[in-house]
């Protein structure tokens, strides 16, 4: 139950950051959606972004997160043809490791 309203919110928040902050990673793509190596290679050019988390959403989906040292990420859905689609990016990234022992 709570791991159902943890993914809700998470949902309208993804949802309302879609449409509040356009970062220039997608802003510079003439397409929103492309072939994956396209969206990779353009990320990697572009804002030295690497490929930092994935996640699968359903059979036919994962989500992926690619960040640079610099700070700048970008959120990104590929589904089960190779197509990669823009949802998120922004700015100030950063990786926190969890301390041994602590339940998150």
């Amino acid at each position: 139950m709570k791991r159902n309203m943890i993914r809700g919110l998470l949902a309208v928040i993804l949802a309302t950051l879609v449409f509040a902050h356009p970062h220039s990673a997608a802003s510079q793509m003439m397409r929103s959606c492309a072939d994956r190596s396209e969206v990779v290679k353009f990320l990697d050019k572009n804002f030295a972004e690497k490929l930092t988390a994935v996640g699968l959403i359903n059979q036919n989906a994962i989500l992926e997160v690619y960040a640079a040292k610099s700070g700048t990420w970008t959120l990104i859905v590929t589904d089960v043809h190779g197509v990669s689609c823009f949802l998120l990016s922004g700015d100030s990234w950063e990786t926190i490791p969890v301390p041994p022992g602590l339940d998150t």
